[in-house]
Order: C-alpha cells, then sequence, then structure tokens
C-alpha cells in the first residue's frame, strides 16, 4: 500500500494491495506526494480541469536502515504507571488468538474469572478477592448494561475492542461507578480509518463465534459508518465426569461419565453506529442502534445434582445511543464528554414442563416445574434502562486538571407470569445518581502524580412486589425509599528511576445492590429487597519498573499488596436443597493480599509472563443477630480462590513460508490452589466440601501473512483433559480444540 497525501493540505488517501487509489479533488494545481515504506517518494504537479488518471512508479530505497529502538510509553503503559492500581491490557495484539474477552482478562494479575459452565454460562470476576456485582463495567465510559443483560465480556466482538483497563479497589471518579471490588472499562477502537475486520471460529462442542466490525469515514465531510456483528453458538455438549446416576441393577447411585444433553447457547449482537468526526462543533458525534439476542437452555441449578432438561432462558434488547466529545468546549481546556441511552431489555423464562431429569437424559412425570418447584411458570420480565453521563475534564494547565462526572442509572424492573396465575405483577424501579468530583496534579515533568477525588451516591428504590414476603422482606420494607452515600479517596504515584517507582491509593467506597441482587432474576435467584449497600475502606501500595537489560531485552516488574475493609459485604448463598441462590449481608469482611507480574520481552522475537495472587478474605462478624457467637467468625469467605497464577511463553517468526509473515507460537498455564466450597466452620474435618486444586495447560499457534490481512489461529484447551471446576464447583469442559480464521482490509 502507498500513500498518496496533497501537500500543504489534510487531503489524501491509500492505494489498495494492486495499487489502485481515486482522490476528489476541485478544479486547480496541487501537488502530490506519494510514499510507501522502503521505497523512494515521487512529487508530482498536477492541474486539474477534469477528471485524469496518473500512474506512479515508486523506486525501492537503497538506504540501509539500522536497527533503532524506540522507548517511548504506549498508552497501555501510561494507564499502569497511573496513581491508581490498574491492569491494561492491549488486546490488539491478541485479536487473532482464539480467545474472547472474558478469558483474555482471566490472564491478568489479580484477576479470576469462574464460569458456571461452557460457552455463555454466567460468570463471576473477581479483582483482589471482591468478585460478582462488587464489579462494574463499562465500555468506553457508559455502563456496559446499556448494550442489554444478554451481552457480556464473553460475548462482545473482539475485534471491537483496543485494550481493556481493569481497576482494582481504588476507581476514578470520571467513570462514575459505585464499585467496591473495581472496575473494567473497555476502549473501542477510535481509528479513523477505513477497514474491515471479520473472523469465524469453530472449536469442540459444536461451538461457533463469528465477528465482524467495520468503518468507512468519508474525509471531507467527516461522516463515519460503523457497523459491528457478533454471534455465538455452542451446545456444550462436553462431558460431565464422575455425575451420580441411578445404577439398576446395583439398586444405588453410581458416579459416571454423561454427555450434558440441554445446555445450547446462541447470541447475537448487532449494532450501526453513524458519526461526524472532526467537525467545528465537535470532535466526535455519534448516533447508534443497537439489537441483543440471548436464547439459553438451562442445564443445571447452582450445583450440578439439580438437573434440568427443558427449562430456557431467552433475552433480547434494543438500545438506542448518543455521544458527543468537544475539547476547549466554550473555554480552553474543556473537554466534555456527554452520553444519553435507553435500553429496552426483556427477559423470558420458560418453566413448563412437569418433569424431573437425571444425567442420563432421563426423566419422570412430576407435580412440580423443574427450576421453582412450583405451578408451571411462562416468567416475563422487562427491565428499560436509561443512563445518561456527562463529564466535564479541565486542565488548568500541565500541573492541574479538575473533572465532573455526573452518573444516572434507571431499571425498570416490570414482572408478570403468561401461565402462573398465583403470580403477582408487578413494577419496581431502581434509580441511581452518582456524582464525583476529582482534582489531579501533576509535577517534575509528569514523575509525581496526585489525585484527590469524592463521590455522592444517591439510591431510590420503588418496591410493588409483595409475593414471598417471608423470602424477599418485602413486607418489611417501604414501598419506596431513598438512601445517600458518600465516598473519597486519592492516589499518588511517583517515579525515581524508569526501573523502580511506587505508588499508593486509597477510597471509602460505597456499592449500591443491583436489580440482579434486590430484585432476583425470576429463576434461579430470588429477591431481596432487604439488602444494604456495601461500604468499605480500600488501600493499594506497589511498586514496579522497567528495566531495559541490554538493547532489544526489557524487563517489566510490579508488586502491590492490598487491604479491604467490608461492611455489609453481600454474598451469594446457594441452598442445596432446591439449587436457588439469593444474595444476603455479611456484617464484616476482611480481605488483604498480594499479587505480583513479570513481563519478560526480547523485541518481537519472544516474551514470557508470569503473575500470581493471594488473598486472605475472612468473615469478621463475631455475633449472630440473636446475640449467639458466629460458627464463621475468622472463617475464610467460602467459594472464592485464594492462591492462583499464569505463566505464559510465546515466541514470533518473520517471513516464514511467506513474506511479511508471521509465525506466533505459544504456552498458557493456569494454577488454582484447593478452597473451600462452604464455610471452614461447617461440617466435620473429613466431610468439607472442596474444589481441588486446578493445573490447566493451552497451547496455540497463530499463523498471518500479508501484513496481518489473513490471520488463521489453532488452540488446544485444557490439554491434558484434566477435571476443572469453577464457581460453585459446577464442571467446566475438558480438552477442547478451536480454529479461528481473521480477514483484515484496510
Amino acid at each position: 500500500m502507498a500513500t498518496v497525501a496533497v501537500e500543504h493540505t489534510t487531503l489524501g488517501t491509500y492505494s489498495d494491495e494492486q495499487g489502485h487509489y481515486a482522490i476528489r479533488l476541485k478544479e486547480g494545481t496541487y501537488t502530490l506526494v506519494v510514499s510507501s515504506v522502503g521505497f523512494e517518494s515521487v512529487r508530482w504537479k498536477v492541474s486539474l480541469h477534469a477528471d485524469k488518471q496518473h500512474h506512479f512508479l515508486l523506486k525501492e530505497s537503497q538506504v540501509s536502515l539500522h536497527a533503532v529502538e524506540v522507548l517511548g510509553k504506549s498508552k497501555n503503559q501510561q494507564v499502569k504507571e497511573g496513581a491508581f492500581t490498574v491492569n491494561a491490557l492491549d488486546v490488539k495484539p491478541l485479536v487473532n488468538s482464539t480467545l474472547n474477552l472474558s478469558e483474555m482478562v482471566n490472564r491478568t494479575t489479580g484477576i479470576k474469572v469462574r464460569e458456571e459452565g461452557g460457552v455463555g454460562s454466567d460468570f463471576d470476576l473477581s479483582i483482589n478477592g471482591m468478585s460478582g456485582n462488587s464489579v462494574r463495567y463499562f465500555i468506553d465510559g457508559v455502563p456496559l448494561s446499556a448494550k442489554g443483560s444478554g451481552v457480556s465480556l464473553a460475548n462482545l466482538p473482539v475485534n471491537l475492542i483496543e485494550r481493556v483497563e481493569i481497576y482494582k479497589g481504588v476507581v476514578p471518579a470520571s467513570l462514575g461507578a459505585d464499585a467496591l471490588g473495581g472496575a473494567v472499562n473497555i476502549i473501542t477502537n477510535q481509528a479513523r480509518k477505513n477497514y474491515l475486520d471479520a473472523s469465524y471460529g469453530i472449536g469442540s462442542f459444536h461451538t461457533h463465534r463469528a465477528d465482524m466490525n467495520a468503518q468507512w469515514v468519508e474525509p471531507r465531510s467527516g461522516l463515519l459508518i460503523r457497523p459491528t456483528l457478533g454471534v455465538n453458538y455452542s451446545k456444550n455438549d462436553y462431558t460431565m465426569k464422575g455425575v451420580e446416576v441411578w445404577d439398576e441393577s446395583q439398586r444405588a447411585y453410581v458416579g459416571a461419565n454423561r454427555k450434558r444433553f440441554h445446555d445450547d447457547y446462541l447470541s447475537v449482537l448487532a449494532q450501526m453506529e453513524f458519526g461526524w468526526v472532526d467537525k467545528p462543533w465537535a470532535d466526535a458525534m455519534y448516533v447508534s442502534g443497537s439489537y441483543s439476542k440471548v436464547d439459553k437452555d438451562i442445564q443445571t441449578g447452582s450445583i450440578q445434582s439439580k438437573v434440568y432438561g427443558e427449562a430456557s432462558r431467552h433475552v433480547d434488547a434494543w438500545n438506542l445511543s448518543a455521544r458527543y466529545r468537544k475539547a476547549d468546549f466554550l473555554t480552553d481546556g474543556l473537554l466534555v464528554n456527554a452520553s444519553l441511552s435507553h435500553t429496552w431489555d426483556h427477559s423470558l423464562t420458560v418453566d413448563s414442563a412437569f418433569r424431573k431429569y437425571d444425567w442420563n437424559g432421563n426423566y419422570i412425570v412430576s407435580s412440580r416445574n423443574e427450576i421453582t418447584g412450583n405451578d408451571r411458570s411462562l416468567r416475563h420480565y422487562k427491565r428499560p434502562l436509561t443512563i445518561v453521563r456527562t463529564n466535564f475534564d479541565y486542565a488548568l494547565n500541565a500541573h492541574h486538571r479538575f473533572n465532573l462526572n455526573y452518573l444516572l442509572n434507571r431499571t425498570g424492573n416490570r414482572r408478570y407470569d403468561d401461565i402462573d396465575t398465583e403470580f403477582e405483577p408487578s413494577n419496581d424501579v431502581l434509580t441511581k445518581h452518582i456524582l464525583g468530583f476529582s482534582y489531579d496534579q501533576s509535577f517534575w515533568d509528569g514523575r509525581m502524580e496526585n489525585t484527590f477525588f469524592v463521590k455522592d451516591y444517591i439510591n431510590h428504590l420503588q418496591i410493588e412486589q409483595q409475593d414471598l414476603y417471608w423470602v424477599t422482606g418485602s413486607a418489611d420494607m417501604p414501598a419506596s425509599s431513598t438512601k445517600n452515600n458518600v465516598g473519597y479517596g486519592l492516589g499518588t504515584r511517583f517515579e525515581w528511576r524508569p526501573f523502580w517507582a511506587m505508588k499508593a491509593s486509597f477510597e471509602h467506597s460505597v456499592r449500591l445492590p443491583l436489580a440482579r441482587e434486590l430484585l432476583g432474576n425470576g429463576t434461579t435467584v430470588y429477591p431481596n429487597v432487604r439488602l444494604r449497600p456495601e461500604n468499605s475502606y480500600n488501600v493499594n501500595v506497589g511498586m514496579y519498573g522497567t528495566w531495559r537489560m541490554t538493547p532489544g531485552h526489557l524487563l517489566y516488574y510490579e508488586l502491590t499488596g492490598f487491604y479491604r475493609d467490608v461492611n455489609d459485604y453481600i454474598h451469594a448463598v446457594i441452598s442445596e436443597q432446591e439449587g436457588l441462590m439469593q444474595y444476603n449481608n455479611v456484617s464484616s469482611v476482611d480481605i488483604k493480599g498480594v499479587e505480583g507480574e513479570l513481563r519478560y520481552n526480547w523485541r518481537e522475537h519472544l516474551q514470557a509472563i508470569i503473575n500470581c495472587s493471594y488473598q486472605d478474605s475472612r468473615d469478621k462478624q463475631e455475633l449472630l443477630s440473636n446475640g449467639k457467637p458466629s460458627v464463621t467468625y475468622g472463617n475464610k469467605i467460602p467459594n472464592k480462590p485464594w492462591l492462583y497464577g499464569n505463566a505464559e511463553l510465546s515466541g514470533t517468526m518473520r517471513n516464514l513460508l511467506h513474506r511479511d509473515s508471521k509465525l506466533q507460537l505459544g504456552y498458557r498455564y493456569q494454577y488454582v490452589h484447593w478452597f473451600y466450597l462452604t464455610w471452614e466452620g461447617y461440617g466435620v474435618l473429613d466431610g468439607k466440601s472442596k474444589i481441588p486444586t486446578q493445573n490447566l495447560h493451552s497451547m496455540f499457534l497463530t499463523y498471518s501473512w500479508q501484513r496481518e490481512r489473513y490471520n488463521l489461529s489453532l488452540e488446544c484447551n485444557n490439554l491434558f483433559d484434566a477435571r476443572v471446576y469453577d464457581n460453585y464447583m459446577l464442571q467446566k469442559p475438558g480438552r477442547a480444540f478451536f480454529c479461528k480464521f481473521r480477514l483484515f482490509l484496510q
């Protein structure tokens, strides 16, 4: 490809692989400059009075080039070296892999993603011991929930994403997050060029993934059109090892291997975005519409001894949104970011079979439905979601900056049932207002940074539902209530040398309960409207640095200690008899730990990464509500890994088989130490439920040619077919193979 530019203007274009190009100019005289890497540039003066064709022949440059080591910091590195403790994941080098975004994030330091099964299963992301809904998700600073409740890290198209920022414990006020554990902010590709990025992958257990992201920009008008499509499908028919089945000859339950038979998953995300860039009235203005859909068979409850054969969940959502960005808004140094979004989200849970299944796929006729054990049900939840975000960022000068952020999140919860006449419809509303203000300082050429912030959280709840009041607590709560909470914090960083720097951050944070926690999900999660907001004192202290040993050799290290003092901790409690869960408050939880990472690069030829996390999460509630001593006082919080790590080794070779080709071969390893499934204080030592130590090995290979226009990836997960458990000891797939082809045109 060559660049064709009009001298002394911003006009220009790129040729295609065959050298064809087109550029639209008014009548007049111009000088065209044609250039390409490795070739001598050509200048040509033309006079235009009508359409003309010009042909250029570029000569190969005879200049000898010597290796130059670029020492500048990438955007990812700048984020990691800020005042907050944050992981910055560069997605662009991983876009050719078969991994989804959830799997990529799971390999970063201090992060543990725990799934309840295969593709499309519910998952739980843990940051420094805080997990689940204590972690908030954003896309370009806007809550990810705006895309619909069916959209998650697992099914978001990877080729849409540039990088992911994972904040631990202390979250910038600019995000507007009521998060205790941290926040995940997904940054999409902001390049202003024409491209098509499409991929298709196929894998074990009848798994298929297709993603497409494209962009067209008209340079003169600034018009931008960006379509996006993501489709995921899997039967998830992997083998469950050692499950209990009835043996008629022995007249007893025995352990056996059986395939999952009712776990199909389909997700679709389609989005069309229009916008204008680089206009006098806006740096960027976008209007978008999206549709998301999830169809999911439900194979098990929260424990795998509960087997379902016909229950299913269906989610669909429509979204309309607008985004606006303008630098030097009204005055120099003022940057405004504003967004408005409304989502029509609808979920339907089908639980109408009077049957009781086993792992053989057989069933007996029952007098109750599968999930709730009640009458037949077609349960609808309509949750309209309105999100308004306004962010003002003012740079007073190079040393002082101010930020003001406002976030409105209003979620409705209309419930009704098409069959169950005893179910009482209701229409609940959960509204959150979050206001954040921060002040940033930068001194000594950016070697020292300080930030100070305060947040105000307002939570308004309107409750109509009164059914199962003895379980949900609705009888004990007013129909309408408003609560206000205040949070605050600071962060600091000082860089003494490139190979030695320190940072520290503190926050008193508040996390308001989500609709899922307060109001349930209609199937496997009971409502609990008595839930109180979580609050926590979070502290992070760390050191990091980059050591350039010799030209081409780079070693990056990071070591962080953290402490969380959590009150009214929201914890999921499982009913083993029913296979259902409900969120409850634990009055006091203490979390402390340490994590570290080493990263070595030898130019682009070799990369090695190793990270490890240790955390100690304990119940600090000494007395129960009745005044009696708590059996679980001092116990580790159950169902949470406390020691885990990752390692990765990969090598890259260029110009193998084809010129401008790249071959990457790598190995990944994950380790998770054993942990208790339930409270340590319950039962006898030999009978305690444990999730055993797990060792997971994977291999991958990616081959790209024609400057990464064509890309082919192969991967084997769980290489040794180990028995792997995850959330609530639900089995994950065994050995699996995946293949993916990606086409990138620009």
